[in-house]
């Protein structure tokens, strides 16, 4: 046997892990609605494509393992078996196995053996077991039909006297247009002569030609209280491409034989004139003009769902590995800063036609780094339903009943933010379970319902991705925590600390209020993981809780990490870069202003009082200050902080590139961006200089 490329045995490994994401997915739902044959489809199709595609490429075990699982769910399929939780158990546990036999890793033979007697012992008629009861055929949907779009042929002859029963065809046609794709030709060649006509009569009959996903039952449920005295005729005339792959249809006289208006004899008599086809019919008299006209358009309505398929197909195919995709960045990356270089270079000159490039450059590299940062992107909802198999887990090995809901699983983030906010999340999560959600008992005691919630959302936020993870639990108790922060002395006895600050005491390292030490928590680490991860991000963290009622902790999180809109700023010879998204405004400061403050770093803006960080000293830049000076007013974490620098330059794209690993600790500096003439610009951290400057009290 010859040796299978090692591309192919990866390009397996991509879609296995996909089909067993997938695979999860539809037992979380089918546990839920274990009645549902289309999600009972959904894993029999997902094992049988990782079976065959195993075999395919090498992976014999992983076929073999996935065949008894697979012939297991057939029965199910069809009809013979149950869907309980014993199933869904061992099927995850099967679908774990599966990932690590896919991961290279040594596999459990043990337990691969005992998973594999499990399910053979499910089979109705084994040995040592009682045959299980079939899936009652009141709970299984129409038909397989409902996975696929198909195309319907329709003829719809309504009874005579179907208007003096208060009944409108129209109507029944408008409701066939809500279930998809479709053309309808009304045929007229039975309406009587004006003097023979019947107003009250309908005369007319429809052919339609129609699409859709929704199945042949739905099809009909729209003439059902129609269906007697009236002819009405449903022929399936393309499958969805399930068997027949060519994008050719049928060429009109065989349709026409097909619908009944035309004889094969007659065809054959009429293509011995060798003329074309549509003329001779028309000539000939043979078939009316309507019938040869709902056959065109049947035949075009085929073609063009056929081509739409195929493209579709031919689009979701595309695979790209996630290197090449963080090379494209880069790449584009450097562009913007060779971009910025040519419009500097044109500005500094007076050739027109230079800086009518420049400007053109500018435009199609904003274009392409919009374009490339979309392709980067991915709904979060990839990340949400993961967490479903944990909240199962965890809540049936602490013995409680928890249910997981999500809102906004469309809302999208930079693949790198999400891989990265994977971590913090298991964290959060994990914390509901165990802290906040209490044992059922409780709960009822406590008026509540039994099954406790975790609620994931995301939306967007300007620049920002708001991330809340909620729960219906006990909540935080503050004078619990207030004891706790004074035991290890972050905070004195008599402070005054607000509830806010005081939640925001358990994202320290080694705070924990857990009395005991479990598998889940209490050790006091977690929490000060989650608060360095979303700093890592140049995120933000917030704690708000009501004891009896639960706490929600949102996470605001930037788009993405590659580039981003600055506002470029100088001290001296110096350049900074500061977030666009949190800056508010600009104001200028006078040497009046600072001797009206009698010392103190605040300015008066329309009223308000506004406390700032002279960026000069805190970065210790010689030199004097100008006489006028700039304040850059920011908005984070609820305040609004003012930082002084000579001059404000204006907007700019910062292409994000990380300092050495000798300087990745320094506070206040989240990075650095190269400028058009190859000056480098360091970036703030914007909630980092604020925290260090309060630490310091500096900012009152």
């Amino acid at each position: 046997m010859s040796k299978i490329p090692d591309k192919h045995r990866e390009a397996f490994r991509e879609e296995a892990n996909e089909l067993l994401t997938e695979l999860e997915d539809a037992l979380l739902e089918l546990e839920e609605t274990p009645g549902d044959t289309e999600l009972i489809g959904r894993v029999f199709r997902a094992m049988h494509t990782i079976k065959g595609s195993g075999a395919m490429f090498g992976f014999e075990d992983i076929a073999a393992f996935t065949h008894e699982i697979e012939t297991v769910f057939d029965q199910v399929r069809n009809g013979k078996m149950a869907v309980s939780k014993q199933l869904i158990d061992l099927t995850l546990a099967a679908r774990d196995q599966i990932r690590s036999m896919l991961g290279g890793k040594s596999v459990d033979v043990v337990r691969a053996g005992e998973i594999v007697a499990a399910f053979k012992n499910m089979l109705p008629g084994e040995k040592g077991r009682e045959e299980v009861a079939p899936v009652p055929s009141a709970t299984k949907k129409e038909d397989a039909q409902t996975l696929h779009p198909a195309t319907y042929r329709i003829r719809f002859r309504p009874a005579k006297t179907i208007l003096m029963t208060g009944t409108n065809p129209l109507g029944l046609l408008e409701e066939i247009r809500q279930l998809g794709k479709c053309a309808i030709i009304a045929q007229t060649d039975t309406v009587p002569t004006l003097s023979d006509i019947n107003p009250e009569e309908c005369s007319t009959y429809w052919d339609i030609v129609l699409t859709t996903d929704k199945g042949i039952n739905a099809v009909k449920d729209v003439f059902i209280f129609v269906e007697d005295g009236s002819e009405l005729k449903i022929d399936v005339i393309d499958d969805g491409g399930r068997l027949d792959r060519d994008s050719d249809y049928k060429k009109i006289g065989e349709i026409l034989i097909e619908r009944g208006d035309l004889s094969k004899d007659d065809l054959e008599r009429i293509l011995a004139a060798q003329k074309r086809i549509g003329e001779l019919l028309v000539e000939s008299g043979v078939v009316d003009q309507g019938h040869i006209q709902a056959a065109l358009v049947e035949q075009q309505h085929v073609k063009e769902i056929r081509k739409e398929r195929q493209a579709a197909e031919s689009i979701s195919s595309i695979r790209v590995p996630s290197e090449k995709l963080d090379k494209l960045v880069d790449l584009v990356g450097e562009l913007v800063t060779v971009q910025a270089r040519l419009s500097q270079t044109a500005a500094s000159g007076n050739d027109a036609r230079l800086i009518s490039l420049a400007e053109e450059v500018e435009r199609l590299t904003a274009e392409l780094r919009d374009n490339t940062m979309n392709i980067r992107m991915l709904p979060i909802g990839t990340t949400f339903t993961k967490f479903r198999r944990l909240v199962r887990d965890l809540s049936s090995e602490l013995g409680k009943e928890i249910e997981m809901t999500t809102d906004g699983a469309e809302t999208e983030l930079d693949k790198t933010v999400i891989e990265k906010l994977n971590d913090p999340l298991v964290h959060l999560i994990r914390n509901s379970i165990d802290h906040g959600i209490e044992p059922p008992d409780v709960r009822e005691a406590a008026g509540k319902p039994r099954m406790g919630t975790v609620h994931l959302a995301a939306s967007h936020s300007g620049a920002y991705v708001l991330i809340q993870i909620k729960d219906d639990g006990k909540g935080l108790d503050p004078e619990v925590i207030r004891a706790k922060a004074i035991e290890k002395g972050l905070i004195t006895a008599d402070a005054d600390v607000p509830e806010k600050d005081l939640f925001a005491l358990i994202l320290t390292p080694g705070f924990s209020t857990a009395k005991t030490i479990t598998n889940v928590s209490g050790r006091g680490v977690g929490m000060d993981v989650v608060k360095r991860a979303i700093d890592a991000l140049r995120g933000t963290i917030e704690i708000a809780s009501e004891k009896g009622k639960g706490s929600t902790i949102t996470l605001k999180i930037p788009l993405t990490l590659a580039i981003i809109e600055g506002l470029l700023v100088k001290i001296a010879e110096n350049y900074f870069v500061i977030p666009l998204s949190v800056v508010k405004e600009c104001v200028e400061l006078t040497r009046e202003d600072i001797a009206a403050a009698h010392g103190r770093d605040l300015a008066n803006v329309r009223g308000q009082l506004v406390p700032y960080i002279p960026l000069r000293n805190r970065f210790s830049v010689d030199g004097e200050p100008p006489a006028i000076e700039q304040i850059v007013i920011v908005e984070s974490e609820d305040n609004r902080v003012g930082f002084v620098v000579d001059q404000v330059i204006g907007e700019h794209q910062t292409v994000l590139k990380s300092l050495g690993k000798f300087y990745k600790h320094i506070e206040g500096i989240s990075g650095a961006t190269i400028l058009g003439d190859g000056t480098v610009a360091l970036i703030l951290d914007i909630p980092k200089l604020i925290r260090a400057v309060e630490q310091e009290n500096v900012v009152v």
